[in-house]
């Protein structure tokens, strides 16, 4: 089995909200040219005030991402098909999954909206860091500093072993990180530091530390946006 994450652009007039029913709409054939444990991010109109934590330099900004298993990823093009008919772009990529932290508190039924919202960011490995150095990195300290600062419910990694699209960005991993909604405007939420400054200033210290540590931030895309489960 195999693991791709599309990233999406809508078409500039399609709304939001529709495009996020298209999106979900897909699922039965997507399962039906080959894909399982389909999961879909979207910014939709229950990401509200949380758009503000918005990182981009993107132009338009991308507006959902999806995710499915596939038993070879070299029979994605009819999967492809589909998510091309309803999109502006994609930019795809095979990946390899890990799961720091399982939602095991903030869970739906299928076909519902995960409670919360999920940031969603796209990471380049800097030029100043060996792939091995970089590896080490994420997934050892910042791994660490991450679950012990932030409120999180969920920590899901993928790290991308190759482009599966023509002209897709040079992102080397994709990360889903979960968060209660008032924590994604409310920084002391964030780092659980509710009532003690001090514990909000050094929390922040470490992330930042850590974050500066194994990436350039001005190339980092964060978008939080709505998760669906589907399948």
């Amino acid at each position: 089995m195999e693991k791709l994450v599309y990233m999406l652009w809508k078409p500039e007039s399609v709304s939001a909200v529709e495009f996020s029913a298209s999106m979900r709409a897909l699922a039965p054939d997507l399962t039906a040219a080959g894909a399982s444990t389909i999961a879909l991010n979207v910014v939709d109109e229950h990401v509200g005030d949380g758009i503000q934590a918005r990182l981009t330099r993107l132009d338009p900004p991308l507006a959902g991402a999806l995710s499915f298993w596939m038993d070879c990823a070299d029979d994605r093009g009819p999967c492809e098909h589909l998510l091309n008919a309803l999109t502006a772009r994609i930019a795809g990529y095979l990946v390899v999954e890990s799961v720091p932290l399982r939602n095991t508190t903030s869970v739906a039924a299928l076909g519902t909206r995960t409670p919360g919202i999920n940031m969603v960011t796209c990471i380049e490995q800097p030029e100043r860091l060996t792939y091995a150095a970089w590896i080490a990195h994420w997934h050892g300290e910042h791994r660490k500093v991450a679950l012990e600062t932030q409120c999180t419910f969920l920590y899901t990694r993928n790290v991308v072993v190759r482009a599966l699209t023509a002209d897709a960005p040079p992102w080397a991993g994709i990360v889903e990180e979960g968060f209660p909604a008032d924590a994604v405007t409310d920084p002391r939420i964030w780092y659980r530091a509710e009532g003690s400054e001090d514990r909000f200033r050094a929390n922040l210290q470490r992330m930042i530390e850590s974050v500066n540590a194994f990436l350039d931030v001005d190339r980092v895309e964060s978008h939080p946006m709505s998760q669906y489960r589907m399948t």
